[in-house]
């Protein structure tokens, strides 16, 4: 239960930085860790085996999703 709730801190922590983040680029890292705290989340609260499967699922699904908003904001045109 601890760790758990260890996980649900850095989640949280995570999305109140992005939220008060002002400048965007700086807001994706804190993104970032609030997807490694949902994910631990998912592994402890859920006592099933396919539960790990579920949890790498999002983990890498957000991971691809962060990735490509950085990768569009940094093409687009300077204005």
């Amino acid at each position: 239960m601890i760790a758990a709730a260890i996980c649900l801190t850095i989640a949280l922590y995570g999305a109140i930085r992005a939220v008060l983040e002002k400048r965007t680029l700086l807001k994706l890292p804190f993104v970032n860790v609030m997807n490694f705290g949902i994910a631990g989340l998912i592994v402890f609260i859920l006592p099933h085996p396919l539960t790990l499967v579920a949890a790498v699922a999002y983990f890498v699904g957000s991971t691809l999703e962060a990735n490509a908003i950085a990768s569009a904001y940094a093409r687009r045109k300077p204005e």
